[in-house]
């Protein structure tokens, strides 16, 4: 039995299966301009390329809520084209080098899209010492099947241009699992369109704003504009986190399965205890599932909640398992928990909400 609905489905498999590192978000964020403008919602954007569709409330004098998942995914842009047609790259975002050998890869060119993988020694043509050292991002070649530099050129390879390792979408165990890449970040902007699907003829009493951010994964970097320009009273954030159950330890903080994250604190922010309590109340009365957890890492709620005098902001997250590589597994039942309590939380809140989380915490 499927969890997921086909249009869920086609959703995750659609964004999932764009290419969109950091500062090239351009197919993501056309793909959420065409969908906000069907369902009949206004649209604002930045400088920077964050993109989000809001609606009005009646309400006199109301607040603003922001509700943001990141568009951008990990990847590489070309560093240097050398004489043979192979490619070296330069890494956007945080990436385990250790995946990457063998990967099949994409590379966006002047003239569309060019196929190719990066290069593994066999180990044939090793030594002891090349066995037990592992390869270094510098010593990396892309390679596009071009033979010489100017072939490669030729056929649109271009210093800058972005590169990103395929992943197909997978449904697995009868829907339980997807499998995938780029679920970080793919899995907040689905949600996201879900949410105004959902939100569409509902009146509410605030101001609302769904999107997608630019450039999270070098720096939190389109939060930091995007919530200026919103200027929000209220920031929710969809992120997803590293699972830490691989190995069969149920122990451990972030298991696939156990539900949205009551995200307590990382590395850029510690959450308000009042949305916290808020955020299980609503996780709790929409019969969803939830789990605490604390990350090494960050999101764009680190830089948000900095701006101004400060913006109240909550994370609502899922984990995944092999986050930042091209097979990427998510939980279906983590995602229909995460959209049901935030459903529930955005349909609750009120003004009066509003005011008592955004007090003096003095």
């Amino acid at each position: 039995m499927k969890l997921l609905s086909k249009h869920q489905l086609h959703l995750f498999k659609t964004l999932t299966e764009l290419y969109a590192i950091s500062g090239l978000e351009n197919e993501v964020a056309s793909f959420l301009k065409a969908t906000y403008e069907k369902l009949g919602y206004s649209i604002i954007t930045d400088q920077m390329g964050s993109i989000f569709a809001y609606k009005k409330s009646k309400t006199p004098n109301a607040k603003k809520v922001m509700i943001v998942g990141h568009m951008d995914e990990v990847g590489f842009v070309v560093k240097s084209i050398l004489d043979n047609g192979m490619v070296k790259a330069h890494p956007i975002g945080g990436i385990n080098e250790q995946t990457l050998l063998s990967s099949r890869v994409v590379l966006k060119g002047k003239k569309g899209y060019l196929k190719g993988c990066i290069g593994a020694i066999p180990p044939h043509l090793m030594t002891k010492q090349d066995l037990e050292r592992p390869t270094q991002m510098k010593d990396m070649l892309f390679d596009f099947g071009m033979t010489s530099k100017k072939e490669a050129e030729e056929a649109g390879i271009f210093m800058g241009a972005m590169m990103v390792v395929e992943g197909k979408f997978e449904v697995l165990n009868n829907g339980k699992r997807l499998l995938g890449k780029a679920f970080d970040d793919r899995y907040g902007i689905v949600l996201g369109i879900e949410i105004l699907e959902a939100l569409k003829d509902v009146e509410l009493p605030y101001d609302l704003y769904v999107g997608g951010s630019v450039q999270e994964e070098v720096g939190c970097r389109g939060a930091f504009t995007s919530s200026y320009k919103i200027h929000p009273d209220l920031a929710i954030v969809l992120d997803c986190s590293p699972a830490k159950d691989a190995t069969g330890d149920t122990s451990e903080l972030g298991v696939l399965g156990n539900g949205v994250l009551y995200r307590v604190m990382d590395r850029t922010m510690i959450a308000f205890p009042e949305w916290i309590e808020f955020q299980q109340k609503c996780v709790k009365k929409s019969h969803a599932k939830g789990q605490y957890y604390i990350s090494p890492g960050g999101t764009d709620a680190g830089s948000i909640h900095k701006q101004f005098d400060g913006i109240p902001t909550l994370t609502h997250c899922l984990v995944a398992r092999n986050i930042h590589t091209c097979s990427t597994i998510l939980d279906a039942e983590d995602y229909l928990s995460s959209k049901k309590s935030l459903l529930y939380m955005l349909k609750h809140m009120d003004m009066d909400l509003l005011s008592y989380l955004r007090r003096n915490k003095a």
